[in-house]
């Protein structure tokens, strides 16, 4: 007789995981590279303990990708999907320590998996993947330790606050939601204990490489992040803080159940041992809308609160008739896979190129277009480069204005022998303008003004195109490639004014 297969609860959530992995491994091979991933990419090549955009643990994975799978759209994007994948698992076993069934379990996971900006973050390699699963994994931590009442857990709290911090510097908005939580709630007495203290000293001992890096470059990521923000607010991108929270961070079908959430942590009997949590993302929330930061910040706080809406809904529908349960549940069902429908067609890289559904996804981000032309643009720069005379090419070097040009040119270039790039943006202008310094420049991403400015004449070599006609970023705004030619000033007197951040 036929034994049969059988799996626990942590085993089916695994499975919708790896599902969900094999999903994203199936389609992360569209288009091309985004111009963020080519950034750390290339920042990849450089390890150290800080970078001028982000601290230094996403440029590491980078380095790691690198290695295993060489500058494979797949490869690179592996351990981004991977993460996604990870927090799917965690936010299920959050439901089951806050006294979810498997159905909770699953459809906390499910919930948490189809929001569109998970969706993205699971198709793109960019720190805000892995600062999603240590939001999760901090969450689920300080579950197990509310309900164990076992301050050890601070140690694991510690840690992963520590890598968080090491991943993106926003991390610190959902620790002081955790010091309120902490403060708000009878978990205060938590201060006490030696662990708690001992956790703290652990996340700034992981961190401390980075803070002395800080130190040594006179903290020039606060810099470069009230620059940035100051561009945000200035150009809109933090208006839409509140309707994006329901649309894009969560998924709009998925609204009752992480209201539900609020609830179960709040008002439930015994969803108040868990508080804090319900702290921690009101705290976030209130957070972001002072400091005006961008909608996706908040994005990884939904798990939480998906876990316990997901309880929730199991016990209301737990009380109900057999046939109301399964209307109930069939309904739900019915939402995820709608949710699902959402997420995929608008965030996963599936719409061939200029198709009906590309031009839908592209009125609603831009991550997709800005994936297309970077191959292109470096063949038209290697052939200004070949077309020089020789005794120019022996003196020349490559000068961009962003960070994606940089990037798509420094990696393509080993199959056309040209210079490495410099450039003034991010940590691009630490790195300096090379010794020797060049002479003769091709200039990628200035306007012929903003060339001229630092070299006395410029001649328009090329223009940036790209075989679908899409229109981008390099096309739309900075397609024109010069060669430029006497420096008005010496080099250690123009790189300072070169300096940018983006």
């Amino acid at each position: 007789m036929q034994k049969r297969i059988t799996f626990n609860d942590t085993a089916v959530l695994v499975l919708l995981a790896l599902v969900r992995l094999a999903v994203h491994l199936a389609t992360n091979g569209q288009y091309g590279f985004h111009r963020d991933e080519l950034a750390i990419i290339d920042d990849a090549r450089f390890l150290a303990w800080g970078y001028v955009a982000y601290p230094p643990l996403t440029p590491f994975v980078g380095r790691l990708a690198l290695e295993l799978f060489g500058p494979s759209l797949v490869g690179i994007r592996f351990f981004a999907a991977l993460a996604q994948s990870g927090a799917m698992v965690v936010t299920g076993l959050m439901a089951r320590e806050l006294g979810g069934t498997r159905r909770a379990q699953v459809l906390a996971a499910l919930a948490a998996a189809i929001a569109p900006m998970s969706l993205i973050m699971g198709a793109l390699f960019q720190y805000i993947a892995f600062d999603y699963l240590w939001w999760v994994l901090i969450a689920y931590l300080l579950i197990r330790l509310l309900k164990s009442d076992n301050p050890r857990w601070w140690l694991g709290l510690g840690a992963v606050i520590g890598l968080g911090m090491m991943t993106k510097y926003t991390l610190a908005v959902f620790v002081a939601g955790l010091i309120v939580g902490v403060i708000a709630t009878p978990a205060r007495k938590q201060l006490k204990s030696p662990w708690l203290w001992g956790g703290v000293a652990l996340s700034l001992l992981i961190f401390l490489p980075n803070l002395i890096w800080q130190i040594q470059h006179d903290f020039i990521s606060l810099e470069f992040l009230s620059d940035i923000h100051a561009r945000d607010v200035a150009i809109g991108r933090t208006a839409d803080f509140l309707p994006m929270q329901l649309i894009v961070s969560a998924n709009p079908f998925t609204l009752p159940l992480w209201l539900a959430g609020l609830y179960f942590y709040f008002f439930a009997p015994d969803g108040k041992r868990y508080q804090a949590l319900g702290w921690m993302y009101v705290s976030s929330l209130i957070l972001f809308l002072i400091l005006h930061g961008r909608f996706y910040y908040l994005t990884p706080a939904y798990p939480l609160l998906l876990a316990g809406g997901a309880v929730v809904g199991e016990r209301w529908l737990a009380r109900k008739s057999t046939r109301q349960a399964q209307w109930g549940w069939g309904v739900t069902g019915a939402a995820l896979a709608a949710g699902a429908v959402l997420g995929g067609v608008l965030m996963l890289p599936i719409a061939p190129v200029n198709s009906a559904m590309w031009q839908m996804t592209s009125q609603v981000h831009d991550n997709f277009v800005e994936q297309i032309g970077w191959p292109e643009l470096v063949a038209t720069v290697a052939n200004i480069y070949t077309d020089l005379p020789a005794e120019e090419q022996a003196v020349a070097g490559i000068l961009t204005g962003n960070y994606g040009e940089a990037g798509a040119i420094n990696l393509y270039s080993p199959a056309y022998g040209l210079p490495e790039v410099i450039s003034g943006i991010n940590s691009y202008w630490l790195r300096g303008y090379g010794n020797p310094p060049p002479q003769v420049l091709i200039v990628v991403g200035f306007s012929q003004a903003a060339a001229e400015r630092y070299f006395i004449a410029c001649d328009l070599a090329g223009q940036v195109s790209n075989r679908y006609g899409v229109e981008n970023e390099e096309t739309r705004f900075h397609p024109d490639i010069f060669v430029c030619r006497g420096l008005r000033q010496p080099w250690p007197e123009l790189w300072p004014d070169l300096q940018s951040f983006g």
